[in-house]
């Protein structure tokens, strides 16, 4: 049963990644007919198999674990608590990048969007918009930046361009689900698109005149006027799924106005 489970994920994710059984058996320095009998479970793989078919599917940390748990074997990758020891060096390069990234916002993200740690800037930020931070959030649970994008109660009303904003980000979240495979960032999904107004972003219209470079967040309360692009980046080479899955959001002005507001 567990090499039949391991079948179904191999060929689900074949497919899903656009391969042909004989280009990934090529991938994986395997053949054609080896990897046809692992997808049927004629055949079980051993632990290294598993892993080169992994690697050659580009499959996120996660995903190589839960097809070596398919296959019978133990997860080849850890995932740590962010506040784990191990991550000492981790934890400290984060607090480096927000520090660095001051006057201007930054935020550390998990692959879901669900906020994990700010700079001052960004504290400074959401003051601006929103007024004092409220109080902490209930033990377990955390703010979602995706929801807080597109909710009436979040940032919507303050994004002078919206729909722009939350159709690409809506694209990116769904890029994401599709990369991942993952239940948590389907589910992510089908929260987004139940906001008013989200679904019907996918319907939109073509650019009249070539974009920009970057697409700025317009925000707009009262008499000012805040343009910011965001740059992520993420950690490189990581063997932790806790690390693989972090993502550093660094915002920047898009304008003369909106950086002299900031180091004001």
């Amino acid at each position: 049963m567990q090499m039949r489970d391991f079948g179904d994920r191999l060929r689900h994710w074949r497919e899903r990644r656009g391969f042909s059984q004989l280009a990934l058996a090529a991938a994986a320095g395997s053949s054609q007919r080896h990897l046809s009998f692992l997808e049927s479970g004629r055949t079980g793989p051993s632990r290294d198999m598993v892993l080169r078919l992994s690697a050659a599917l580009d499959l996120p940390l996660r995903q190589q674990n839960a097809m070596l748990l398919a296959a019978g074997f133990a997860p080849a990758w850890r995932e740590s608590d962010l506040a784990a020891p191990a991550l000492g060096p981790v934890n400290a390069a984060l607090d480096y990048m927000l520090a660095q990234q001051e006057p201007f916002p930054a935020v550390v993200v998990d692959r879901r969007w669900n906020l994990l740690r700010a700079n001052r800037g960004a504290g400074r930020l959401v003051e601006f918009l929103t007024g004092p931070a409220p109080a902490a959030p209930p033990a377990g649970t955390r703010v979602n930046m995706a929801e807080w994008l597109v909710s009436p109660q979040g940032l919507r009303p303050l994004l002078a361009n919206w729909d722009e904003v939350a159709l690409h980000f809506l694209r990116g979240v769904q890029a994401d689900a599709l990369a991942d495979g993952t239940q948590e960032t389907a589910d992510l999904v089908a929260r987004l698109l139940e906001f008013p107004d989200v679904a019907a972003l996918t319907e939109h219209a073509p650019l009249d005149e070539p974009p920009g470079p970057v697409l700025a967040m317009h925000f707009r309360k009262g008499g000012a006027e805040l343009r910011l692009f965001t740059a992520i980046a993420t950690l490189g080479t990581p063997q932790d799924v806790t690390v693989q899955e972090i993502r550093i959001e660094a915002f920047f002005p898009a304008d003369a106005a909106t950086e002299q507001f900031f180091r004001r």
